[in-house]
């Protein structure tokens, strides 16, 4: 099981989960799933949304780890100097907090439904927290 369905809002994205790169980071999201959230556009990073998560405690180290995601990266910050995260890159993103860059693991790949990013990304800034659903296709 690779792909995942995420519904954000009114759109639909297929993504991959990228186990070679970040083996111990895909297994526990996996653990996690189906995963339901709010969304909401991020305060420093450029281009993405994010789901603060806090001082959740994943046991997760960085592996697979960019400040730098590319647009359908999907990242996961396992805490540290910042809260636990997770961020979607929809356009331009140097990852950050009010602290500075942030390196976040990245585990999932938007595969189908690119051409939607920067509209949910949009949809977010302009109109708010968004439900977000990660589930096993």
């Amino acid at each position: 099981m690779s792909q995942v369905r995420i519904t954000a809002g009114p759109y639909q994205f297929l993504a991959r989960f990228e186990d070679e790169a970040a083996p111990k980071t895909c297994a526990k999201f996996r653990s996690l799933m189906p995963y339901r959230e709010r969304i909401i556009h991020v305060r420093w990073s450029g281009e993405a949304c994010w789901i603060p998560l806090g001082d959740l405690d994943l046991g997760l180290k960085h592996e697979n780890a960019t400040a730098y995601p590319a647009p359908g990266q999907i990242l996961l910050y396992p805490g540290g100097l910042s809260e636990t995260e997770i961020l979607l890159a929809y356009g331009s993103v140097q990852f950050a907090s009010k602290l500075g860059v942030l390196a976040g693991n990245h585990f999932l790949t938007v595969t189908e439904g690119n051409a939607d990013l920067a509209k949910l990304g949009k949809l977010v800034l302009w109109s708010g927290a968004q439900d977000i659903l990660f589930e096993m296709v």
